[in-house]
């Protein structure tokens, strides 16, 4: 009777949120990229239930070996529910999006209402948003989607993200606050790791500086017959491996401490911002080449895995859950490693590497993560809905506070073996989503089963009081806070900025040429060596490739985005 009862609640929260709607008043938009049907007149509104069930049509994407038929999800069941709104739903399988969208979306007249799992780019909103194949939102936000004019009044900045130099707002965001500007999940994303249970078995303390890095590994190396009997190692022994300009398992991390410590925080666009709100390209920068002269030394001395330029994803994790590494880098050394949830909790087996001082003791934080988790292009309405209003109220359920971790994780009250979630209360007696124990159970592979992703908004305001913060997400947030947030000893990082049309073309352009100088420089530096001719040479080449104008365009939406 109790979990009854505590539906009933969480319908009637909904459902309160849905008759908001009809206590709203708006007008179409105007101008270029007008809403379809809206120009120039009311904007009807909705309370939920409808009266009689309407009928309205969606797009969205499925991981490969889970349910294909969104509407067999307890997530859309209790939504028709609420709603009295069924979804015609078309789908693709994750792994088919990127190369089956770009069809979907070439032919307006085969388009359904919305596109729930777009992750379209700026290029794409941009460019859809020119031919009229999506429509803007900013007037159906503020008239009939109060849940998401609450996010945005809460949080102004994201609205402000979503927002284009015409004012327009052209897709839906998913929102994912875990910790705020230098405590953000996102600050650092390439993580380093330490084999805790290899230092204590041969007595080291965890390095401070790169120097005392160094003799670790070297200990790691010198003592690799220990190692191997000790813990039942098959295969040889690495120091430290990674994957060289592979995103979260790439080693930037490890030169902030060299030069000025800006190290090398954007790895697809290689920018940072100086405390004097300057735009800088990192690889122009004393500590990008002092801190791969150090990591050609430590590879030269054998001390990183000789396949990090080379390796795929399956083999740098096959060689990590062998017991292989002294070190390595990812998101989430869970990823890497054989250690349980437990264990990091408890940090043993395997731990964060702290800042090492060089020249300085420093971490720069990724670009835009102040702002934690955040896609601008997540979820569009296109031109061909005949009844967008409709479309965009049904989608604004998706921003209940309630609804949202639903969707982003899972839900409560499945008839399978596991749950995300189950039903609880917070501190006052209302409703709370609380993470359930997994057991053995994999987290991702629970999720991609019962969640359904599309748009929707969790800020740091919700924890404990609509949901508990995931296990997972909490010990990586507490390494954030504890190792990692005091030494963020800059200002700033580059905000998520809607560019222009015109800039995201030219920065897409120029990009391309920058990026694949740098990062080839990089990997032949750290295998092969490098001398003043050859840093001297990339300089001149990256000017060759207009870096000036490049960064002249991040400048000009950093003046902007700070202007007073």
């Amino acid at each position: 009777m109790k979990k009854r009862s505590m539906f009933h609640k969480i319908t009637a929260l909904a459902l309160t949120a849905g008759m908001a709607v009809t206590m709203l008043a708006g007008c179409g938009g105007s101008g270029s990229g007008a809403p379809a049907g809206g120009s120039g007149g009311e904007i009807e509104t909705y309370t939920f239930p409808l009266a009689e069930k309407a009928e309205l049509s969606g797009l969205t994407s499925f991981p490969a070996g889970t349910e294909s038929e969104p509407n067999n999800r307890t997530i859309f069941k209790r939504l028709e529910e609420q709603t009295n709104v069924h979804i015609n739903w078309r789908t693709i399988q994750s792994d088919q999006w990127g190369e089956k969208i770009a069809l979907e979306m070439s032919n307006v007249k085969t388009l359904p209402d919305f596109v729930f799992q777009a992750g379209f780019n700026d290029t794409d909103l941009l460019k859809y948003g020119k031919q009229g194949v999506i429509i803007n939102l900013e007037d159906y936000i503020d008239t009939c989607m109060p849940n998401l004019q609450a996010v945005f009044e809460q949080a102004p900045e994201y609205r402000a993200m979503c927002t284009d130099e015409n004012g327009h707002i052209w897709a839906l965001p998913w929102i994912e606050q875990l910790g705020h500007e230098k405590t953000a999940i996102q600050t650092v994303g390439d993580m380093s790791f330490i084999n805790k249970r290899w230092l204590d078995f041969l007595g080291l303390e965890m390095p401070t500086t790169v120097d005392e890095f160094e003799q670790v590994l070297l200990a790691f190396k010198e003592n690799a017959d220990k190692l191997k009997a000790e813990f039942g190692i098959d295969g040889d022994i690495i120091p430290m491996s990674c994957i060289m300009n592979d995103g979260d398992q790439d080693p930037a991390i490890l030169i902030n401490g060299f030069g000025e410590g800006y190290g090398d925080p954007d790895r697809g666009r290689h920018i940072a911002v100086t405390d004097d709100k300057q735009v800088i390209c990192s690889a122009t920068q004393e500590g990008f080449k002092k801190g791969l002269e150090w990591l050609h030394k430590l590879y030269a001395e054998g001390l990183i895995d000789p396949e990090a330029f080379t390796q795929e994803w399956s083999t740098y994790v096959a060689k990590g859950k062998a017991g292989r590494y002294g070190v390595c880098f990812s998101w989430d050394v869970a990823n890497i490693a054989q250690v349980s949830m437990d264990e990091l909790i408890a940090g043993e087996g395997w731990v964060p590497l702290p800042a090492l001082k060089a020249d300085v003791k420093n971490i720069t934080p990724q670009n835009g993560s102040f702002t934690s988790g955040f896609d601008r292009g997540r979820c569009v309405v296109t031109a061909a809905a005949k009844n967008p209003a409709l479309v965009c109220a049904w989608l604004d359920q998706m921003y209940i506070p309630i609804q949202s971790p639903q969707n982003n994780w899972g839900t409560y009250g499945e008839d399978d073996e596991f749950d995300i979630f189950e039903m609880s209360e917070n501190a006052n007696g209302e409703p709370m989503l609380k993470h359930a124990w997994l057991g053995d159970a994999s987290p991702v592979e629970v999720r991609e089963a019962e969640s359904v992703n599309g748009p929707l908004a969790i800020l740091d305001s919700y924890y404990d009081v609509y949901v508990t913060c995931p296990d997972d997400a909490q010990y990586r947030l507490d390494w954030i806070k504890d190792i990692y947030t005091p030494d963020m000893n800059g200002k700033y990082v580059f905000p998520n900025v809607l560019m222009s049309t015109e800039d995201t073309k030219t920065i897409s352009n120029l990009q391309a040429d920058i990026t694949t100088r740098i990062n080839t420089a990089k990997s032949d530096w750290v295998m092969n060596g490098f001398t003043d001719a050859d840093w001297d040479q990339l300089q001149a080449d990256l000017q060759a490739y207009k870096l000036d104008e490049y960064l002249s365009i991040f400048q000009k939406y950093l003046d902007n985005y700070y202007k007073d």
